[in-house]
């Protein structure tokens, strides 16, 4: 454990950070700045009571790090920027953990981070993922309306270069704080594309970018169909009037379709399942406590129609609880392929500077226990999209097998 912190603190002084981190999340907000500062007091305070063997082991990384900085200070060739090496510190910390969904924020990446969970930025106008294996980012889809796409930017294209500098294993926040921007301004994006054998170069202008995160419609046989594309604190209002909407129009049955929907606020989720659960418990978290915190529904706008909900390999996080509370109650049925297999939670938590971080505080289990990280939802009818359509950014409803197979499955349970 030692090594590891200790390697964490060197690595981001020597600012080598391969920080493996993945956007999709589902996440709290934790404490406010003087909330944090009275925990860390409450710390400080029962540690200077007595002097243990790890703080002396401490003490010998800062009397190191004092060494390394007064090294640099005398030999290094050029200006040293003393914030970035701050920072570099800090990320290294986060990144000691070995968590790759822990990560340390500048005051630019966490207002990024808070600008993107509002439904509104400035920059490209698509979802973008990172392998937390690979480190690799790609495209998971651009919008229609945004500037990636008017560009000629694919699902599945890897980012390889952003403004001329390489972002393989970069931290994901970092990267999407890089491409955003003032509007009209452009940023350079280097892409590798499978089939071409050359990187394709795109140079992409910013512009207000208000993500689209429910677009729903009537579809033939009076079939609502609801597309969630991410867990934003506008979405869970967005949900209920699309409902609304649907049932004025006289639905007789809906899908909802969270296919390479990330993620996001728990709190945002939980809404929506109120929405759609019987009286019951929606999810649970357990901390490294064993402290339980359950998310109740209260069973007063329970939906009670045909229900199908449409899952891939990139739904993940919120949106596998969503899918994992409709199975457990037998409310719908789960169509696709299986889950990306994230079932633990992240707190932000503010720092007076206006940095932050994001450090994972607790699994979440769906309503019957199941533990879904690693494993993933697994649908309850399986349908691989076909080969063809998986680097179109529209499909058109009648050639979207999957979406195909839920209209025949709330068909039939609306005949019965």
């Amino acid at each position: 454990m030692r090594n590891k912190f200790l390697s964490g603190f060197l690595a981001g002084l020597a600012g080598a950070l391969i920080i493996f981190t993945i956007a999709l999340t589902i996440y709290v907000v934790g404490p406010n700045a003087k909330d944090d500062n009275q925990g860390l007091n409450k710390i400080n305070n029962a540690e200077a009571a007595t002097k243990t063997e790890d703080e002396e082991y401490k003490e010998k990384i800062l009397q190191k790090m004092k060494k390394i900085e007064a090294l640099i200070d005398h030999y290094y060739l050029k200006e040293v920027d003393a914030e970035a090496i701050a920072d570099g510190v800090y990320k290294g910390m986060l990144q000691s953990l070995g968590d790759p969904y822990s990560t340390y924020y500048t005051k630019d990446e966490y207002k990024a981070l808070m600008e993107s969970t509002s439904g509104v930025y400035c920059g490209i106008g698509a979802t973008v993922t990172q392998d937390v294996t690979t480190g690799i980012i790609s495209i998971v889809k651009p919008f229609v309306t945004g500037p990636a796409y008017k560009a000629g930017i694919l699902p599945g294209d890897i980012i390889y270069k952003v403004a001329g500098k390489e972002v393989t294993g970069f931290d994901l926040t970092e990267v999407v704080s890089r491409i955003k921007g003032e509007e009209g301004t452009k940023v350079d994006i280097t892409i590798i594309r499978e089939g071409e054998t050359e990187p394709l170069e795109f140079s992409i202008p910013r512009k207000i970018v208000e993500v689209p995160t429910i677009s729903y419609e009537m579809l033939d046989g009076n079939i609502g169909y609801i597309e969630v594309t991410e867990f934003d604190e506008v979405t869970a209002q967005q949900f209920r009037k699309a409902i609304d909407e649907l049932d004025k129009q006289g639905q007789k049955g809906l899908i909802v379709d969270i296919r390479n929907n990330p993620g996001g606020l728990l709190d945002t989720v939980v809404d929506m399942l109120d929405r759609m659960l019987p009286k019951g418990l929606i999810v649970y978290t357990e901390d490294k406590y064993g402290h339980r915190e359950e998310k109740k529904s209260d069973g007063k706008e329970e939906f009670n129609k045909p229900l199908a909900v449409l899952i891939n390999g990139h739904s993940a996080s919120a949106s596998e609880i969503f899918a994992g509370a409709i199975q457990d109650y037998k409310k719908g049925t789960i169509v696709g392929t299986t889950s990306f297999g994230k079932g633990i939670v992240q707190s932000i938590i503010p720092l007076q500077d206006g940095t932050a971080i994001k450090v994972t505080v607790s699994k979440y289990f769906t309503p019957k226990g199941q533990d879904i990280h690693g494993v993933g939802i697994k649908p309850d009818v399986t349908v691989e999209l076909d080969k063809e359509l998986k680097k179109k950014v529209v499909i058109k409803k009648e050639e979207d097998n999957q979406l195909q197979k839920a209209i025949e499955i709330i068909k039939k349970e609306i005949e019965k």
